[in-house]
């Protein structure tokens, strides 16, 4: 702890408030879509794909200017500002289109900010402690969404289901989301341009760039073909479990990762990314099958693993960038444009999959892709 740098505690405690707001929208807005708003599982599965393609597709052209021109902590301000604002604003939305360009405006300002802020957790990391920096970085992460959802399980309980409760929950979230910016913007310090921008005037991809790349399709592919946290929380629904409820299998998941986070961190400094990338493959798939056996016992579980498998491989994947990548900050914006198109395109399939052939259909497809994915991973990934 002693060796982990001021200015990313600080950016842990923005991350930790902005992710507070966001976890008191994200378990009920698939519901919120589908159950208030009268709209198909095929509409929410196009508000998932634009989302995803702009959060993930916009990092490339942030991680560019940042790594081009040292323009780091204006573009993760920005980032931040857009997505404080743009949250409270779901409570006025009255139909698909409406989610769907806040949903995008909220994920435009966190594509705006984060391959920048991983430039920015890298500028002040050792490459040898990368994976324990970005592990502590998404443990504080994780706590935000962890408090975000007991706090709107706790408001659900209090004051009940109906569609103002809701309205009122997604109003909420400026207060923690004014917080976050307060901090960015006033308390974490930018990078020391005269080191960072020297570094990475020459932004022509080298062979540690290319190779480094190429490791990270295996990611991008199960990417693809593992279902969103939207559909997560819909076949929660579709098996009886009440709206009250699926906050607390987000708390589920988000536990998870808040103890795993940090240690397997650790673990990818000691034993490589390879091994961890495995262990989080295994859990994502682990997860696609106790969600295929539509059970709510085996749901929470499923809740468990996909806890699992997003914060390991996520960090397993940062930390494996700011290794061996030398223009970091271009290679963090293609990993997250490249994981924007293959999540975009699984998203809508599987929405349209869901609403014209039903659940099952859609489970079982996950399920297997996935098995495939991580059997190809074993045989062929080449790690350094």
């Amino acid at each position: 702890m002693s060796k982990i740098n001021k200015n990313v505690v600080m950016l842990g405690l923005v991350s930790y408030f902005t992710d507070f707001a966001s976890a008191m929208i994200t378990p009920i807005l698939p519901i919120f879509v589908v159950t208030v708003l009268h709209e198909g599982m095929d509409k929410l599965g196009l508000i998932v794909a634009v989302a995803t393609f702009i959060s993930y597709g916009l990092r490339v052209v942030s991680g560019y200017i940042a790594d081009r021109f040292g323009l780091v902590k204006p573009l993760v301000v920005g980032g931040y500002v857009l997505s404080a604002i743009s949250k409270p604003l779901f409570g006025f939305a009255h139909d698909y289109i409406s989610v769907g360009l806040l949903r995008s405006a909220e994920r435009f300002g966190k594509g705006v900010r984060a391959a920048p802020k991983d430039l920015l957790i890298s500028h002040y990391t050792h490459k040898d402690n990368s994976g324990k920096t970005f592990g502590f970085h998404k443990t504080l992460d994780l706590a935000g969404e962890l408090s975000g959802a007991l706090f709107l399980f706790l408001m659900l309980y209090w004051f009940g289901q109906s569609e103002s409760v809701i309205r009122n929950v997604f109003f909420a979230t400026f207060i923690p989301g004014a917080i976050g910016v307060f901090i960015v913007l006033f308390v974490v310090k930018d990078i020391d341009k005269s080191q960072e921008t020297k570094q990475n005037l020459s932004l022509k991809l080298t062979q540690n760039d290319k190779r480094t790349i190429s490791q990270l399709l295996f990611y991008f592919l199960f990417a693809m073909f593992a279902l969103d946290s939207a559909y997560f929380a819909m076949q929660a629904k579709s098996i009886g479990i009440s709206t009250l409820i699926i906050p607390l299998l987000f708390i589920v998941s988000t536990t998870a990762q808040s103890f795993t986070s940090y240690y397997f961190g650790l673990l990818s400094d000691k034993i490589g990314v390879k091994k961890v990338m495995g262990f989080s493959y295994v859990s994502g798939v682990l997860a696609q099958f106790f969600l295929y056996l539509q059970t709510p016992i085996f749901t929470w579980i499923a809740y468990g693993f996909l806890g699992l498998f997003t914060v390991i491989s996520l960090n397993a994947n940062r930390a494996l960038i700011a290794k061996n990548a030398d223009n970091r900050g271009v290679v963090f914006g293609i990993f997250y444009a490249c994981v924007a198109l293959f999540g975009a395109v699984g998203a809508y399939v599987f929405g349209l999959v869901w609403q014209h052939y039903g659940m099952s259909l859609a489970l079982t497809l996950s399920f297997a892709s996935t098995i495939i994915i991580t059997l190809l991973f074993f045989v062929r990934g080449n790690f350094r």
